[in-house]
């Protein structure tokens, strides 16, 4: 069957999209004949409004469910369960490990290139401004090459960047290559979100929670291995950022697998997206959007400031530097349980402001905890803190819960996790300024606890049942 030429009008052609079952997945219709001779409909016709020279008014053209259009990628062909669940689960794996396999191995790093604190400095800072800055791209890209299309593109740049990486001679070039490693998980940061969206259907729930929790195994695989990797050579550390590299090409494979199925797949503007007030409209329409936006700032400032920063602030009160380290992990653990638990709350439950908002309070209470019985009970403030950090997957949950469109989603996605990161990486750089210039870890952690107070407020709004598509169009 001959196919029609793709154009950036979902209305150019009349289809119909088959149910999952079908193998084929879409068959061109011709529209029904009437007896009536023809009459040209002028390109101005206004839904709901008699065209000229008929009696009937011009269809009203409205976006197909989200359950069932979601199935189906514009090139015409559906994504199986099976290759959604294997496309999430690679590409969710892949996202943190090229950033956090770096921190363990900071030391010989900065010493084979004969670097001091500032190097260590920048390439703790270097994911958040990465992802932030990196992250504005997506959507721009994402209209050119598809959500598909440009998550497969930018994740060959990143394995090559990651193969050439631990071959670098010199630091600068080391540094660019570490940007160049980040560009596809920071594209995969705000489009995944949107590729579930308008993929999963009925999955969409089930997709969104596998992909919090691999998200939180990946960071966490990354972190954990990166020393046995490097065994005890003096550039073993070589040998462990090459491992990630070789890695990356798993997701590489089973995405362009998609991409023969989705073609280009960024979601068409819904027929309202050129009205004044449409899906197009400034997301600062929208006080979801800026809520979230800041709560995805505040949760991720905490979170870059405690893998960086807080076991030196626990050594600093008088815990052993191993158990330090095992209270970061203890807190990172709790990820995996947010990532479970969270987007089936989140589906179930149309608000959730108390939910939400206690997360952000959570976090001031583990802080204040450390502060003033750093020694009593280090462990339940670190499971506090670790509660506390379910407003992670919460915020990536809440991405296509709080949307109707997938487009909307995407901006949504574009907009909140770059500017969040952008505004994260103030979080450790400001943590450091205060050590340094007081020498006194309370000083950090009266600040941390402030901003949880902040990510409280932030949640609280982001929890209420609102949509952002409906905000944008009022």
């Amino acid at each position: 069957m001959s196919t029609p030429e793709q154009s950036d009008d979902p209305t150019s052609t009349t289809s119909v999209a088959c149910a999952p079952e079908d193998p084929v997945g879409r068959v061109d219709v011709p529209a029904p004949r009437s007896a009536a001779p023809e009459t040209a409909q002028p390109d101005t016709a206004v839904p709901g409004e008699a065209v000229p020279g008929t009696a009937a008014p011009a269809a009203v053209v409205t976006e197909p469910p989200a359950a069932t259009a979601a199935h189906v990628g514009r090139g015409g062909r559906v994504v199986g369960a099976v290759l959604a669940v294997l496309a999430v689960a690679t590409i969710a794996v892949n996202l943190r490990p090229g950033a956090t396999g770096v921190g363990p191995l900071m030391e010989p790093i900065v010493a084979a290139y004969g670097q001091g604190p500032a190097a260590s400095g920048l390439l703790t800072a270097l994911p958040c401004l990465a992802f932030g800055a990196l992250g504005l791209l997506a959507v721009p890209i994402s209209r050119r090459l598809g959500l598909t299309g440009s998550i497969v593109a930018a994740f060959v740049l990143s394995g090559a960047a990651l193969l050439l990486r631990p071959g670098a001679e010199v630091f600068w070039l080391f540094v660019a290559l570490s940007v160049l490693a980040l560009m596809g998980p920071a594209l995969g940061n705000v489009l995944v979100p949107a590729w579930i969206k308008l993929h999963g259907g009925r999955r969409t729930v089930g997709l969104m929670t596998l992909y919090s929790v691999v998200l939180a195994i990946g960071g966490s695989a990354g972190a954990s291995l990166a020393v046995p990797l490097a065994g005890g050579a003096a550039d073993g550390w070589r040998g462990s950022l090459l491992f990630w590299g070789a890695v990356m090409a798993l997701p590489i494979v089973v995405w362009a697998v998609a991409l023969t199925r989705t073609g280009h797949d960024f979601p068409p503007a819904p027929p309202s997206a050129g009205r004044a007030g449409g899906p197009r409209a400034s997301l600062l329409r929208s006080p979801t959007a800026i809520a979230l936006t800041f709560m995805f700032a505040l949760q991720s400032l905490n979170a870059y400031t405690q893998f960086g920063m807080l076991p030196q602030i626990l050594a600093d009160a008088g815990i052993s530097p191993a158990r330090a380290g095992m209270l970061v992990g203890v807190i990172s653990g709790w990820g995996l349980v947010g990532g479970l638990v969270m987007p089936t709350v989140i589906a179930r439950a149309p608000g959730l402001r108390f939910v939400v908002a206690s997360f952000g309070a959570l976090t001031t209470i583990g802080y204040l905890g450390l502060l003033l019985a750093p020694t009593a009970s280090p462990l339940l403030w670190a499971c506090v803190l670790g509660v506390g950090g379910f407003a992670f997957p919460t915020a990536i949950a809440l991405l296509p819960a709080r949307t109707r469109s997938p487009q909307v989603t995407a901006r949504l996605s574009g907009a909140t996790q770059p500017v969040g990161y952008l505004l994260a990486a103030i979080g450790p750089i400001l943590a450091g300024v205060l050590l340094d210039a007081t020498g006194s870890a309370a000083v950090v952690l009266w600040f941390l606890a402030g901003t949880g107070v902040l990510l409280a407020i932030a949640g609280f709004r982001a929890g209420l049942p609102r949509i952002v598509d409906d905000e944008l169009a009022g």
